[in-house]
């Protein structure tokens, strides 16, 4: 590994173009040092999840001020139309199908707009040797990181340096980018850091550290990565606790994530706002701890909590 300093070029890449014809493009910026690994980063699938870009921002005057061995490679905002919207997917104007910019990778040049959109962002991920995709929850969700049960992430996850470690089970080709990836020999982790449509300052601090150990683990950077004593690896369940009626949710006051449940344990009860009838007592399927957990209104068939076993 050769440490040099850093070389720092930003690009707009086309992702397509909007009905009047202007473009839309994808920022992306390019860290080149000496000889080594590529890493790629990316941020803002997902519209209202502000807290990945910000961090990037912040790893961004880490960055040009470093020596590196490698190339990190980073766009912030991966999904300009659902950003600007200030929408979760992309607006269904642009894809009725496929909205959801993380159902369709590695996307097709010749599919639909989501789907073109992915395929010329992958050819940045497939030149890269690990990704980092930076996402964000609600407040009430463990910030965690995400790889594949029996991929070659796991180091990856474990560098990040977040408490809780999330493994997914294969079920088969999902369309999310850290499957795609890993499918095709990239390691590649989740970072699912916490609240969404706000920036929030402690968010942004994991993000910045958690992707600055994943830079040292593939020896982008120097140092070790700095990985707290204890880490939980959780392992994800597919059988999420959802909503069996419409109205406000008021989870028991005493569950909150991170809280272990057994199954048949009471979450919370669903009521009618109007009439305040309670439409339901609402229980945990299996036992696991808590990461996710909804507050406030629901509508029948919305995941409530998510629970995962220890792994």
């Amino acid at each position: 590994m050769e440490y040099e300093p850093v070389t720092h070029t930003t690009t707009d890449r086309r992702l397509s173009r909007h009905p009047s014809g202007a473009t839309v493009d994808a920022t992306v910026h390019r860290y080149a040092g000496g000889s080594g690994p590529t890493v790629y980063l990316q941020a803002a699938q997902h519209g209202i999840e502000l807290n990945g870009p910000v961090t990037l921002r912040h790893l961004h005057e880490r960055l040009i001020e470093a020596d590196l061995a490698g190339t990190v490679v980073a766009v912030p905002v991966a999904n300009p139309l659902a950003f600007d919207h200030r929408s979760y997917v992309t607006p269904t104007a642009y894809d009725a199908r496929n909205a959801n910019l993380n159902r369709v990778w590695p996307g097709d040049e010749t599919g639909s707009f989501q789907e073109r959109v992915a395929a010329r962002l992958w050819e940045l991920v497939t030149d890269a040797d690990a990704v980092v995709d930076l996402h964000t929850g609600t407040p009430d969700m463990l910030a965690h990181v995400r790889f594949g049960e029996g991929s070659d992430a796991r180091g990856l996850a474990r560098a990040f340096g977040t408490e809780y470690l999330l493994a997914d089970p294969d079920e088969g080709p999902t369309g999310m980018l850290r499957d795609a990836a890993e499918r095709v020999g990239i390691p590649a982790i989740t970072a699912e850091l916490s609240n969404s449509r706000t920036v929030d300052r402690s968010a942004v601090e994991t993000g910045v550290s958690g992707v600055m150990n994943v830079l040292r683990e593939m020896r982008v950077l120097e140092g070790e990565p700095s990985a707290p004593a204890v880490q939980t690896v959780l392992r994800n369940s597919l059988e999420h606790t959802i909503a069996e009626e419409s109205g406000l949710f008021e989870p028991r006051r005493s569950v909150g994530v991170g809280d272990r449940l057994e199954a048949g344990d009471t979450l919370g009860a669903v009521y009618r706002p109007t009439s305040f009838e309670r439409l339901g007592t609402v229980t945990v399927s299996e036992a696991g701890v808590v990461y996710s957990l909804a507050r406030g209104v629901v509508v029948e068939g919305e995941r409530l909590a998510a629970v995962a076993t220890r792994g």
